[in-house]
């Protein structure tokens, strides 16, 4: 037989989705294990959001819309960026799309050329780095320590842009890390990114979940030049609790959205309708649920982060958004705990899992080693359990 495609072989799969399906499969095989693996908020879909869909079903909407998404959606999303992020987007500069994941692939799509560099900050989600492989792009990974924040600086984007350079991805606030960057480092950045005509794939989704009172600034809103090389990336998956129904958007120029809708067109065309009308209400509704599901997230960063900087051998620095915490295992690199050596944090995973019957994902799928990421994305009683074993499995 024929080889299959040397670029779908290369594909590797995603180390959260691995941590997650093996750790409901112990779950279904009757263990009592607790995940902090998916980054999957733990709360319902608002009830006035799941009505919509409801309501979308009884009334038939369940049709065709166009590639791109409704009018109607598209406008949401234009009122919502004005509201919450200063920013002016027309409806036909915004396409919805089948979760954020599937608005950064076709917005890799619409801008890059196989053989094309694209920037990538490191520690980094594990999706980006095979995202860019699958359109034929060369990932070039620029790593950020845990003494920088596990920042991009300007002076590290700069070093790293080359004459095949075509673009930078940015997530902001970060996953894995929860950093977010402030304006003065955004502003740095734009200004080399409009320096060299470097377009920006900015992954904003965890937007509205930002703690301790900061300013979330998007990258677009920081001036015309760098707008107009920015495609937005966002959806109502995180602040809304609506991972299952599948809707992200894009926010770019005329020119870049227009060929990001004609692949949509001749891909997988507009996401699901029923959807698409939740996501109206989500966006356009009161907001009262969403901020009272940040304020238990920012409850919860606060309790683990203290905890974990008590618990000898371990440590973390304190998020600022997202819902995630990387704990840094250096101390324990070496370490032999129940008969194997601590080489790595895949091996520390592992064994957790296996030993102290906790999920958390290691951080070489993020582009960074010795640390492991716990999605706080949980209730507070899982994440008080889940302490106690890492205290126990420890030997604390």
């Amino acid at each position: 037989m024929k080889e299959l495609s040397s670029i779908a072989q290369a594909v590797q799969a995603s180390t959260t989705m691995a941590i997650d399906a093996m750790f409901k499969q112990m779950k279904a095989d009757g263990i009592d294990v607790i995940g902090f693996g998916a980054g999957e908020p733990d709360f319902n879909t608002p009830d006035d959001i799941k009505q919509a869909g409801v309501d979308a079903i009884e009334n038939n909407f369940t049709r065709y819309t166009p590639a791109a998404g409704t009018v109607e959606l598209r406008q949401a999303i234009c009122q919502r960026m004005k509201e919450d992020c200063g920013l002016e987007y027309k409806p036909n500069q915004v396409i919805a799309t089948s979760g954020a994941k599937h608005a950064v692939y076709i917005a890799l799509r619409a801008l890059v050329n196989p053989g094309d560099e694209v920037i990538l900050p490191a520690p980094y989600w594990v999706s980006y780095y095979e995202l860019i492989k699958m359109v034929g792009g060369v990932p070039v990974v620029v790593s950020a320590s845990e003494a920088e924040h596990f920042k991009l600086t300007p002076e590290k984007l700069e070093a790293a842009i080359t004459p095949k350079t075509k673009a930078l991805i940015l997530n902001n606030p970060s996953n894995p890390t929860g950093m977010m960057y402030n304006r003065e480092e955004l502003q740095a950045i734009a200004q080399v990114c409009v320096k060299h005509e470097l377009y920006v794939i900015d992954d904003e989704i965890y937007y509205g979940l930002v703690y301790d009172g900061a300013e979330f600034v998007s990258l677009p809103s920081l001036g015309e030049d760098i707008k107009q090389l920015c495609i937005l990336i966002n959806g109502v998956s995180k602040s809304y609790a609506m991972t299952g129904w599948r809707i992200g958007y894009a926010c770019a120029s005329d020119r870049i959205s227009k060929v990001m809708a004609n692949y949509l067109s001749h891909s997988t065309g507009s996401p699901s309708a029923i959807s698409q009308k939740a996501a109206v209400t989500a966006l356009v509704g009161p907001q009262d649920e969403i901020e009272t599901m940040r304020q238990a997230f920012e409850e919860r960063r606060n309790y683990i982060v203290e905890r974990m900087n008590k618990i000898p051998g371990v440590s973390c620095i304190k998020p600022q958004g997202a819902f995630y915490v990387m704990m840094n295992l250096e101390q324990l690199i070496g370490k032999t705990l129940y008969g194997v050596t601590i080489t790595d944090s895949d091996v520390f995973a592992d064994l957790f899992l296996k030993e102290g019957l906790v999920a958390v994902v290691p951080c070489t799928g993020f582009g960074i080693d010795n640390f492991v990421r716990w999605s706080y994305a949980t209730s507070m009683d899982n994440i008080k359990e889940g302490l106690n074993r890492l205290e126990k499995f420890l030997g604390v």
